[in-house]
């Protein structure tokens, strides 16, 4: 039996939320940025919220019918010029105004971002961490990336870990310019998927 998959719509906000904030408590990423574990787990959910809330107005978010699993796509056109330089900070200012490292993950992963190109970015992709390893990930990730092979789109990410690189190199991305390496902190991998034929 297949995962169903459908797509999010604002009523799942907080499904989507509590999926992103669970599956990224403990990832390397957002210990990093939250150092503190206490403060993370007070501030990491209003993170995700905020996430949440940008690709629902920007991007889509698929989730599993069982909401086990969730998607955060954006469709980035090959003219993107406009990145908005002051989200970041907007960004911090929200969630964590004391904390530089919320607007800096925004500027570097901005920095790292490949253009010129049409292509969907995976923002993020979130299994509750109970249902982890049962294929929803590679689930959610292939309903996109089969519409990339047929419609001749690449596809982008940054894997935030080891295991997460690990399970995308299956899916056929492969290392996009140099790692990520944050300061004083864990490395990201840019990757980078050509459509297959």
């Amino acid at each position: 039996m297949g995962v169903r998959i459908r797509t999010a719509g604002a009523g799942d906000r907080e499904l989507v939320v509590r999926l992103l904030d669970a599956a990224f408590q403990d990832d390397p990423v957002s210990g990093w940025v939250f150092p503190g574990e206490e403060h993370r787990r007070s501030v990491h959910p209003e993170l995700m919220a905020a996430f949440t809330d940008i690709v629902f107005s920007v991007g889509r978010i698929d989730v599993t019918e069982d909401g086990t699993a969730c998607a955060l796509w954006m469709s980035v056109p090959a003219d993107e010029q406009d990145h908005d330089d002051e989200g970041p900070a907007r960004l911090r200012e929200a969630v964590d105004p004391e904390n530089e490292r919320v607007e800096l993950i925004g500027r570097l992963t901005a920095g790292i971002h490949p253009s010129g190109r049409a292509h969907e970015y995976l923002w993020m992709i979130a299994v509750a961490p109970e249902h982890q390893g049962e294929g929803l990930g590679t689930a959610l990730m292939n309903s996109v990336l089969d519409r990339c092979d047929r419609d001749g789109l690449p596809a982008y990410l940054e894997a935030s870990s080891e295991r997460s690189r690990k399970l995308y190199e299956r899916l056929g991305f492969e290392p996009e310019g140099r790692p990520l390496d944050l300061p004083d902190g864990p490395r990201m991998w840019p990757m980078w998927r050509e459509p297959r034929g």
